[in-house]
């Protein structure tokens, strides 16, 4: 084996087919009546494994999503020129234009399956709070004040949650996301950049 080669199978590949098996199960078992140990099994994977890709059940829901916000802290560090609202407006719709049509994120859609909300709320939560505080550490570092900033943090990523969902509610018709995210936006950095 050369020293470049790796074992297993690809990170991205496992954590694909354990959501992959998932979903499938959720849909023939439904979310409460699937097991962590079947979703492994069905994957071809051991219990442990599934812990090495998500913290639980509800996280496989954000794979789409988690890829995309990761790249958030990258893009607001290349708009660090622009005025910091403009900035963070900019860095969100660079994210968004991941998604369109052929490319919808399951939390954003399918979240039905889990029948009961309260733990991929939970999940959605803490997702919003590590984005917030990216985002207020970003809008701080502009010398806006902590609280300030803190509140246009949270100002700025609820607009965008809720042009998520709407675009997400669309259907068929949702067209790219971007656009939608940047129209829900400007508002709401117009009004903290005055």
């Amino acid at each position: 084996m050369s020293p470049t080669s790796t074992r297993g199978r690809p990170l991205v590949s496992s954590r694909e087919m354990l959501q992959e098996a998932a979903f499938e199960l959720f849909l023939e078992n439904t979310y409460a009546r699937t097991s962590i140990d079947q979703i492994a099994q069905r994957a071809g994977v051991s219990r442990a494994t599934f812990f090495n890709y998500f913290p639980g059940k509800s996280d496989v829901f954000w794979v789409d999503l988690d890829e995309s916000l990761e790249q958030l802290g990258p893009r607001l560090a290349s708009h660090t020129r622009s005025p910091v609202m403009t900035a963070v407006v900019d860095a969100l719709t660079d994210v968004a234009s991941d998604f369109g049509p052929s490319r919808v994120p399951w939390a954003l859609t399918q979240y039905t399956l889990i029948g009961s909300v309260h733990e991929l709320q939970a999940s959605a939560m803490s997702r919003l709070a590590a984005q917030a505080r990216l985002v207020t550490s970003f809008i701080a570092g502009h010398g806006v004040p902590d609280q300030a900033a803190r509140a246009a943090a949270y100002a700025i990523l609820g607009a965008a949650v809720a042009a998520a969902q709407d675009w997400a509610a669309a259907g068929t018709s949702r067209g790219e996301l971007a656009p939608r995210l940047r129209e829900a936006l400007e508002p709401v950095a117009t009004g903290f950049a005055s």
